[in-house]
């Protein structure tokens, strides 16, 4: 039995992505499958559109970026009511409720062999919670699900020639991403600079991928050639 925890970035369910609903359908077969392996998975989905809209409707109203967090927070509950609702409505043992705290994720997991939840707290984003219930939970690594292809030394938007890596150690991962510092309600990089702290100091393994691809999800779990970028510690 293997122990995996997945954060799914809001990305992948937003309008714009084609063919959305054959990707949650694909998501709901891969999850199905691992379960009949008695894989056990922690979900953590991100806020995406709903968060990012709703921090923008009340930004002019609210300057504190704790309160705008609890707004991008809402949001993530809500995209991940949408998975844990698609996975039940499959007939997969998925908890019952979207916990609001590591703690409880982690006593769920134990119960059921699939959780889905969304944040947790502000000041930091869904990447963080993710890695901090992969710790709780003593999974064998956690998966970073995005909608790009791995990490790269720039940003390919802007540098079309940017190189991708397929093996980072945590160092060389912070060294990209910059600051472990939470600044603002709503931003989001490759990954949480504080969740990447954290995966540091745990030593926790990272596979980072384009999630749009599910298969690449799955050979992740299984621990196949996912073609995204591995983050840990260089073996001796």
């Amino acid at each position: 039995m293997t122990t995996v925890i997945v954060a799914l970035g809001g990305s992948l369910l937003r309008p714009e992505i084609e063919e959305r609903h054959t990707w949650l359908e694909g998501l709901v077969s891969m999850i199905r499958e691992r379960v009949s392996m008695n894989d056990r998975i922690g979900i953590v989905v991100g806020g995406g559109a709903p968060a990012r809209e709703g921090i923008e409707l009340a930004r002019p109203l609210i300057s504190d970026e704790a309160h705008l967090d609890k707004i991008g927070i809402a949001a993530t509950r809500l995209n991940a009511t949408i998975v844990r609702e698609s996975l039940s409505n499959s007939g997969i043992p998925v908890s019952g409720t979207i916990p609001k705290s590591i703690d409880e994720a982690v006593l769920l997991l134990e119960e059921r062999q699939v959780v889905v939840m969304g944040g947790t707290n502000p000041g930091h984003t869904t990447d963080a919670v993710a890695i901090r219930f992969a710790v709780a939970s003593d999974a064998k690594k956690c998966i970073i699900a995005t909608n790009v292809p791995g990490v790269f030394d720039e940003d390919p938007k802007h540098n079309p020639k940017a190189q991708s890596h397929d093996f980072l150690t945590h160092h060389q991962l912070l060294d990209i991403i910059g600051s472990s510092e939470h600044s603002k309600a709503g931003d989001s990089q490759i990954v949480d600079p504080i969740g990447a702290r954290e995966a540091l100091e745990s030593g926790m393994i990272l596979n980072i991928l384009d999630g749009r691809k599910t298969e690449l999800i799955k050979e992740a779990i299984i621990g196949g050639d996912f073609k995204g970028t591995e983050v840990g510690v260089v073996s001796s």
